[in-house]
């Protein structure tokens, strides 16, 4: 009996002393407030500054598009919760092959766990309601390949499977309680959201009240899409009052999701910004706008409160970017949502940091370092005392 209380006691304080290993419960997002950190530039800092600015602005999660090594590697040891991105030119080949979905979760995410904390997968972006018809086809595939080679490798419980939807998937959206799907966008819209009830995944959506007035400045009111004192709209049907357009845009997600038969699936922001500058027909792309919407979202979503139609679900989102990056097509609005410039300073204070190089360096060193010397740390001053506890217990 007393050797059973010894190896017992063994156990307890090898296990003890043992690294941290990855939570078991999924946690795609922690708190309210996340980042989108896109890379189509050839002027941003290292994906290791990239660190350090995220951790001075105490921005825990954060969304990139790729699956990049070197993103993932710089990342290992932070504690920020990362979802990597399957590109859309990847789908077709994803969908019909789960020997190369299984390649792919392997090498992209499997490999770096759990020192680099990778909570989700986003299978695409903006597919269905999007050009490219053959993606639509193909998403539903690669979801659930690239699911179930995550199951495969014991993973699920880990890493959340997702894909981000764009307002082109919704027929009408004002009021918010009359959206529902588009006609030719349910075929696709629904296996899809029966997948995802399933397995316990959120609708992601890439809100923009940015695009939405510019799509309509005569009807809309500026004050009410950045967030500013409006008198608002109501909806009748549901007789609920709207005092700004993201909650409008997020409950009319929720009304599409319920029309559909999926009432309880949550639905999360995976992007939404301002852009800061624009070209001559962007008029309201300018810094004060920008800077006014981005810095009255992080106040609603300090909040922690939800949405009129739905107040019990507090409302997530990943800002859309960290960075302007100078290699994005289209209106130059594109290159133009970053919090920060290429250079990591900010483009405007709503109150965070940029990067300085001196301070940075030595940052990331005491990031990287600390959790090493912690360990050491603490071992160095338990460790005796256990074993001085098992030795008077061998006595």
């Amino acid at each position: 009996m007393n050797n059973f209380r010894v190896f017992s006691l063994f156990v307890y304080v090898f296990l003890l002393f043992l690294p941290p290993i990855a939570s078991l419960t999924v946690q795609a997002f922690t708190g309210t407030y996340g980042i989108n950190y896109g890379r189509i530039a050839d002027n941003i800092p290292s994906p290791d500054e990239v660190v350090t600015l995220l951790r001075a602005a105490k921005i825990k999660n954060v969304r990139i598009y790729d699956a990049e090594h070197s993103v993932l590697k710089a990342f290992s040891g932070t504690g920020l919760e990362l979802v990597v991105g399957l590109p859309n030119g990847l789908l077709k080949d994803m969908s019909a092959n789960a020997d190369h979905a299984m390649e792919w979760v392997k090498e992209n995410v499997q490999a770096f766990l759990p020192e680099t904390h990778i909570c989700g997968i986003a299978v695409g972006n903006e597919v269905l309601g999007g050009s490219d018809y053959e993606l639509w086809g193909a998403l539903l595939g690669a979801v659930k390949n690239i699911y179930n080679a995550v199951k495969k490798l014991n993973l699920d419980d880990v890493v959340q499977i997702t894909t981000a939807h764009s307002q082109a998937v919704f027929s009408n959206s004002y009021p918010p309680s009359s959206c529902t799907f588009r006609d030719n966008v349910v075929q696709y819209m629904k296996p899809l959201l029966e997948f995802f009830a399933q397995v316990g995944s959120p609708f992601c959506l890439n809100a923009y009240p940015f695009l939405a007035y510019m799509s309509d400045p005569e009807n809309i009111d500026i004050n009410y899409a950045l967030f500013k004192s409006t008198q608002g709209i109501y909806d009748p049907k549901t007789d609920l009052h709207y005092d700004n357009m993201l909650d409008a845009q997020i409950d009319a997600a929720y009304a599409a999701l319920e029309n559909a038969g999926y009432k309880k699936m949550e639905v999360v922001v995976t992007e939404t910004g301002w852009a800061s500058r624009g070209d001559e027909n962007e008029s309201a792309a300018t810094v004060n706008n920008a800077r006014t919407y981005n810095y009255n979202l992080r106040k609603r979503l300090a909040k922690k409160k939800g949405t009129p139609l739905r107040p019990k679900n507090v409302v997530k989102a990943y800002i859309f970017a960290a960075f302007n990056e100078d290699l994005k097509p289209g209106a130059t609005s594109e290159r133009n949502f970053g919090l920060f410039k290429a250079d990591g300073t900010i483009a405007y204070d709503i109150g965070f940091h940029g990067l300085d190089s001196s301070s940075a360096k030595s940052l990331l060193l005491y990031l990287k370092d600390s959790r090493s010397r912690y360990w050491f740390q603490f071992r160095s001053l338990f460790l005796p005392i256990s074993v001085a506890t098992l030795l008077l217990l061998l006595r």
